[in-house]
């Protein structure tokens, strides 16, 4: 109960300082600071729930981008590389 009472809180203040802000940062008239502050208030929620919640620090960027043989580091790339043996060989000497 006192966690909702006090999200809801910290939600007022945020759209009252970007209704303050917005509005008399960009010479709004009330409507339009109102409108401003409404809109932004759940994007600049959304914009820190997911820099900080927890999956987002776990998980991968680019996940679609990857296909399931994509090397991750270049360490793995040079380790498979049929010359890496040869290489770490030639390095030890």
């Amino acid at each position: 109960m006192l966690a909702n009472i006090k999200l809801v809180a910290l939600i007022a203040c945020l759209f009252l300082f970007l209704f303050v802000v917005i509005g008399g940062g960009l010479h709004l008239n009330p409507g339009g600071a109102f409108l401003a502050a409404a809109t932004g208030t759940p994007l600049v929620i959304h914009f820190f729930h997911r820099q900080w919640s927890p999956k987002a620090v776990e998980r991968d960027p680019l996940p679609s981008s990857r296909s399931p043989g994509f090397v991750r580091h270049s360490a793995e790339a040079q380790a498979s590389h049929p010359c890496a043996s040869k290489t770490e060989a030639a390095v030890r000497q």
